[in-house]
């Protein structure tokens, strides 16, 4: 990585770390500059707009994830346990220290629900990649007959992220400690309730 690349990974970091704090929309250029030491005029060498900025830390927060989460059950065989495994990912992912604030989708969903625009698009593609990719694993484990095949998978996708949800709110807002473990459970009883009948 060259140092203009390099220098730019380090200002994103530190945008992802603000965006997961305070929100996208608050996140601004004068701002980044502050907090990196670095002029505004600086800073539009890397980024044309605040827009810009926004969907570059977005594509960022989707780079981290796919590395966090996917990329930690890759050489994992279909079934069970890489659903398991993807809830793991999707926990250590909520507390990664690029986001002090947490999950960085979580808080600009609401921010976005109901603004459109491109910043919205890209939200909203990058959960959908997630859920497709979520519904193929649920596929596969039926496929593999770890699951029943009456299974919905696009409906287990849906009761999964809703159990993701729900650890964020729990954990984040209302201070649960045991959200963590509160989520493991819900996976399980979600998992033990579609075993295929032998």
């Amino acid at each position: 990585m060259g140092k203009g690349a390099a220098t730019k990974a380090a200002i994103l970091e530190e945008a992802l770390a603000i965006a997961s704090q305070t929100g996208f929309e608050t996140l601004s250029i004068g701002q980044l500059a502050d907090a990196v030491g670095m002029s505004k005029s600086g800073l539009y060498a890397h980024f044309r707009d605040k827009e810009d900025l926004q969907l570059q830390v977005l594509h960022r927060a989707t780079e981290l994830f796919g590395n966090t989460v996917v990329e930690s059950v890759r050489e994992m065989p279909p079934g069970a346990a890489r659903l398991k495994a993807l809830m793991e990912g999707w926990l250590r992912w909520t507390k990664l220290q690029e986001m002090p604030g947490g999950c960085i989708f979580m808080s600009a969903a609401h921010e976005y629900q109901h603004r459109p625009g491109p910043v919205r698009d890209a939200l909203v593609a990058s959960q959908e990649r997630w859920i497709s990719y979520l519904t193929y694993q649920v596929q596969q484990a039926i496929d593999v007959g770890e699951l029943s095949p009456t299974v919905d998978a696009e409906q287990f996708a849906y009761d999964f992220y809703a159990l993701a949800l729900a650890y964020e709110h729990f954990s984040g807002l209302l201070g649960d400690h045991q959200a963590e473990d509160r989520a493991r459970a819900a996976l399980d009883r979600l998992l033990e309730s579609i075993q295929p009948v032998n």
